[in-house]
């Protein structure tokens, strides 16, 4: 900032760096806002990158460090509900004025401190409210994306929306899949990942954007459960209360999407039983199935997708563990992803019956096991069934689980003694006949 003020140009903080060093928290990164032209800023520092030059922005290098710099600007017309058509480059009131919200609207002089507030953003801040800049309708027009962010942020501080911009995102809320899903999952997780996650998703109910993004987390509401095991109510109130347990320094990004959809097949499998109980068979198997393709939905990685499947789909393996044979439950409890699991049934009981006891016996057998000899590799692998003439599917991974418990049990020592194993109990169906 000193360098672009030396050579004639103003520069100030910009945006959230600002709001976040008003309510004395670290932000995550520095915006820097300039009178510099772009083409000067790159003239004026020896490592940049051009990330938007014809939006006047170039990203400085500085250190190992990206620091993101704007010339002031003026946006023309939005006809992609993301980008200006044409941008004018302006004055920081003018630049203030095109921001997305008053408390992220703001400029700081990192020399003299002093606040440059345009839009009304400290008065907001100090009231808690997020408030649209200008004409609301005009702000979420210009970018759908701004309708989650504003849930995003009321969730993130614990803030009220103000009553003109609620109504704008209640009437625009179908506008919200208008953009790129990519945009809509960095959003959502977000909402997850930063803190109270239960109010942000609350607040995408009430605003009408959860049935536009996530229908399938819509539709848990009103789903009834039994008392017995939820006197907290129906799924989805069972889901908010796992969100509030949600923390961001602990659970990441797989956790957490797993905490929001492990029941989310249950209104497909809901059946009442005749004794008036009501029951969801196969509610893990079909979920895995819905948050695999919901997480794809989403556009997030394909290792998060299969991470949160498994996740969802053994959410409740736990209940069997202290009846399983010991081979077996070694094979459970050394999961890639158990410390995963066992975190999300503790979650999941804490919000529902409350009952620990196979959560608290399975982390009790998890510290003896990683005292103990680690697992040996298996015998049989997936290469060696192809060559015995089985072909890859669900049965194909029952006959390798099951051959590394029978392993583990001692039943054979050797890949040969594996292979027999695997003749003896799964024999091919002759050739010409069924199966």
């Amino acid at each position: 900032m000193r360098r672009l003020r030396a050579a004639g140009h103003e520069a100030l903080f910009a945006g959230g760096c600002v709001r976040d060093l008003l309510l004395e928290r670290e932000p995550a990164d520095y915006d820097i806002a300039t009178s510099a032209p772009a083409s000067v800023v790159q003239q004026l520092f020896p490592r940049t990158v051009p990330v938007g030059l014809q939006f006047g922005v170039v990203v400085v290098l500085e250190e190992g460090e990206p620091f993101q710099v704007a010339t002031f600007r003026r946006d023309g017309v939005y006809l992609d509900h993301r980008r200006p058509t044409e941008v004018h480059f302006s004055d920081a009131r003018h630049d203030a004025e095109r921001r997305d919200f008053t408390i992220n609207g703001m400029f700081l002089d990192p020399e003299s401190d002093e606040v440059l507030d345009f839009v009304g953003g400290r008065a907001d801040l100090a009231a808690g409210i997020v408030r649209a800049i200008g004409d609301p309708y005009a702000r979420f027009d210009e970018d759908s994306l701004r309708l989650l962010r504003a849930v995003r942020f009321a969730a993130r501080f614990d803030y009220a929306i103000a009553p003109e911009t609620v109504d704008a995102i209640h009437k625009l809320a179908p506008t919200i899949t208008g953009i790129a899903w990519e945009r809509i999952g960095d959003e959502i997780v977000k909402i997850l990942t930063e803190g109270r996650a239960r109010r942000g998703f609350e607040l995408l109910a009430e605003s009408g954007l959860l049935v536009e993004v996530l229908p399938e987390v819509a539709a848990l509401r009103g789903v009834a459960q039994s008392p017995d095991h939820h006197p907290e109510g129906d799924v989805f109130t069972h889901t908010l209360l796992c969100l509030e347990k949600l923390d961001p320094a602990r659970h990441g990004e797989s956790l957490s999407l797993a905490a929001l959809l492990h029941d989310v097949a249950k209104p497909g499998c809901a059946v009442l039983q005749p004794d008036g109980r009501r029951t969801f068979h196969g509610h893990c198997e079909r979920g895995a199935v819905m948050a695999d393709e919901i997480v794809s939905r989403l556009r997030r990685s394909r290792e998060t997708a299969e991470q949160v499947a498994w996740l969802v789909e053994h959410h409740l393996r736990h209940l069997d563990a202290p009846q399983m044979r010991l081979a077996k439950l070694k094979r459970f409890l050394a999961a890639p992803l158990i410390d995963e699991l066992l975190e999300l049934t503790r979650i999941d009981a804490l919000s529902g019956s409350g009952d620990l006891a196979t959560y608290e016996f399975c982390r009790a057998q998890r510290a003896e096991l990683l005292h103990a000899e680690p697992l040996p590799e298996p015998l049989l692998r997936g290469r060696d069934l192809i060559a015995l003439g089985h072909r890859p599917g669900k049965q194909f991974r029952e006959i390798l689980d099951g051959a590394f418990d029978a392993q583990l049990e001692g039943e054979f020592t050797t890949a040969e003694a594996a292979r027999a194993w695997v003749r003896e109990r799964h024999p091919l169906a002759p050739f010409g006949t069924a199966g």
